[in-house]
């Protein structure tokens, strides 16, 4: 290009700011909140499961694009709690809701808002209103519907409350995820990265672990047990003396249920399901460890757990 045609001329483009924060996702039980995150992430962050209160920690799961660092934080579904741990799950999201700098609401396609939804967001709601955190209504799964139905489930979310933007999605098809990402991090203040940006979550790995046996616990199972199943690591260390071109991990895990009648429900006939679990479970362990596990489950019996104070402290909640 020659000089007539501009060349070395000032310009006032400049150079967008660094973004960096937290998006918390909120929405009732199983409304694709771990799936999103980690199609958001692109690596497995969350578990999920077609079981509701699936999720028991606020995993934080890294997106990093251009100009932005995305700290996502997924939480446990907003319900109305029937125990003790379903309200110590409340207040749980609710104390993560205080630290972030935008919400993201998931409300899935493919069941209309309801109850459980219009109770989220009248919390959300009041919330943005108090404090002026951002929300983001996400119509999730929106592979679910056609155009038409798509359109009409976005008119009944936008019925729901005053939100900053409403954006349709899907997980398991990518459509619109980096849409997603990139209206999230619109609303993060500016800031150099709180993260490396070959991190993608900062969840221990004893966690981890823990939450990769429970998802494998969870599959295919009764209706009622997802609630009454916990997972604690009782121990993980390196096997001793094996090469170092061939090392092998130690990992003892303890399931908890509520009654012996959910133990025979793992375990199941001559051990079989409890195997399955184990080999699913092992799997994932060793993509995230990086070497071969030895994996050795114990299914106990804590009665009433999520309803003892002593055993859910133990139990990490």
């Amino acid at each position: 290009m020659s000089g007539e045609d501009g060349a070395g001329a000032p310009t006032d483009e400049r150079e967008e700011p660094f973004r960096s924060g937290f998006a918390c996702l909120v929405g009732r039980p199983n409304a694709g909140k771990s799936t999103l995150t980690n199609a958001l992430v692109g690596g497995k962050v969350a578990i999920t499961s077609s079981k509701p209160q699936t999720t028991r920690h606020t995993i934080r799961g890294i997106r990093n694009g251009p100009g932005y660092q995305l700290v996502l934080v997924d939480t446990p579904g907003l319900h109305r709690p029937r125990s003790l741990l379903g309200q110590r799950l409340n207040d749980l999201v609710r104390e993560t809701l205080l630290g972030v700098d935008v919400i993201g609401f998931c409300l899935p396609c493919d069941q209309r808002p309801g109850p459980g939804d219009r109770f989220i967001a009248t919390e959300l709601t009041e919330l943005r209103r108090t404090r002026k955190v951002p929300v983001v209504a996400l119509a999730t799964k929106s592979d679910k519907l056609d155009p038409d139905k798509l359109a009409e489930h976005l008119i009944a979310i936008d019925q729901l409350g005053d939100w900053d933007e409403i954006v349709p999605c899907s997980a398991a098809t990518g459509r619109q995820v980096d849409e997603v990402a990139q209206v999230l991090a619109s609303y993060l203040p500016v800031s150099p990265p709180l993260y490396p940006d070959d991190v993608i979550t900062d969840e221990p790995t004893v966690v981890m672990v823990a939450e990769l046996v429970r998802e494998a616990a969870l599959e295919g199972v009764r209706d009622e047990l997802p609630h009454s199943l916990a997972v604690v690591v009782e121990e993980m260390q390196p096997r001793e003396g094996r090469p170092a071109d061939d090392p092998l991990t130690d990992v003892r895990v303890n399931i908890f249920v509520e009654r012996p009648s959910q133990k025979a429900i793992i375990i199941g006939r001559g051990g079989s399901r409890l195997r399955d679990v184990g080999a699913k479970a092992r799997a994932g362990i060793e993509k995230l460890l990086g070497t071969r596990v030895f994996l050795d489950l114990h299914v106990k019996v804590a009665k009433d757990w999520q309803r003892d104070p002593k055993m859910l402290q133990r139990l990490g909640f």
